[in-house]
């Protein structure tokens, strides 16, 4: 498996994510602050240093943590690709409140018996991701090192297991809480597959971050909005009518990233074509024809 083309084309929620994850973990430690950012009973609790539930989000303890985390949030843009940046969005937000609540429940259980707070880090979103990519994402690979059975998806693994395993039960808990956060999602708890963000957040979040993704969303946007009245077609009629062929550059690596997501090349190459070769418009007509 491969999670398409390169780059951060059509994932500019990952490519936010990133750039912020980056900056904040190489200024705390420049600064020497990175543990202050931990989650703990003395610090949330007792001290009531209420804004390291935001830090603790977006900074990582340590080079490795950075380097693993970081390459996992840009691996799993295949997600954003595959549902659309709104969805993604809400996916993030979901995944960050529920895994924060259930560090928080642990934090008061346990009290005092978890030294040094918890690892900080994006644990919550990337552990959740794991969640689709075990149940969604089809092995397309399988190979063998020193009669040990592996597939395309075993690297993956790896990266998140020495990820959660980087500051032991510090990194395993929150680990946990991302696994539960992502599980819920998945069961579809208060419809939240369903939610998108309001135009009005969008709108802004747009405005705010534009300088540093432009040249996706915006022509996401808009293409979403002229394919709109056909991805809600039903699937015979979609794909009749003139098509329009994109260019066999483009096509390839488009045909590549939906083939990756478990989708069929025949059908990814008709739905590219009537979605003008918009990975996300495309998958989101194979999606709306597979729930059919």
């Amino acid at each position: 498996m491969n999670a398409g083309p390169s780059g951060f084309q059509n994932a500019p929620v990952t490519k936010g994510l990133v750039f912020i994850c980056g900056i904040a973990s190489i200024i705390a430690a420049t600064q020497g602050r990175a543990s202050f950012s931990s989650l703990s009973y003395q610090a949330i609790v007792k001290k009531l240093h209420l804004w390291r539930l935001v830090t603790s989000v977006f900074v990582f303890s340590s080079t490795s943590e950075l380097m693993f985390g970081l390459y996992l949030l840009y691996y799993f843009r295949v997600f954003e690709r595959q549902i659309g940046s709104n969805k993604y969005s809400v996916f993030i937000l979901f995944a960050t409140i529920f895994s924060t609540l259930f560090e928080l429940m642990i934090l008061v259980l346990f009290k005092d018996s978890i030294s040094g707070g918890l690892a900080p880090g994006p644990y919550g979103i990337i552990v959740s991701l794991f969640v689709p990519f075990f149940l969604d994402i089809p092995v397309s690979t399988r190979f063998q090192i020193f009669s040990v059975r592996f597939s395309d998806k075993s690297f993956v693994y790896l990266a998140g297991l020495q990820l959660l395993l980087s500051s032991w039960k510090r990194s395993l808990i929150p680990g946990f809480c991302g696994v539960l956060a992502g599980l819920l999602y998945r069961m579809n708890i208060f419809r939240i597959q369903r939610i998108k963000l309001p135009k009005l957040v969008a709108s802004t979040a747009s405005w705010l971050f534009a300088p540093l993704v432009s040249g996706g969303s915006s022509t996401i946007s808009s293409r979403r909005t002229a394919t709109r009245e056909t991805i809600d077609a039903p699937l015979g009629q979609q794909f009749q009518g003139n098509l329009v062929a994109p260019t066999m550059a483009e096509s390839e690596e488009a045909i590549s990233a939906l083939v990756s997501m478990g989708f069929d090349r025949s059908s990814a190459i008709r739905a590219l074509a009537q979605a003008r070769n918009d990975i996300n418009a495309a998958a989101d007509l194979l999606l709306n024809s597979h729930s059919q």
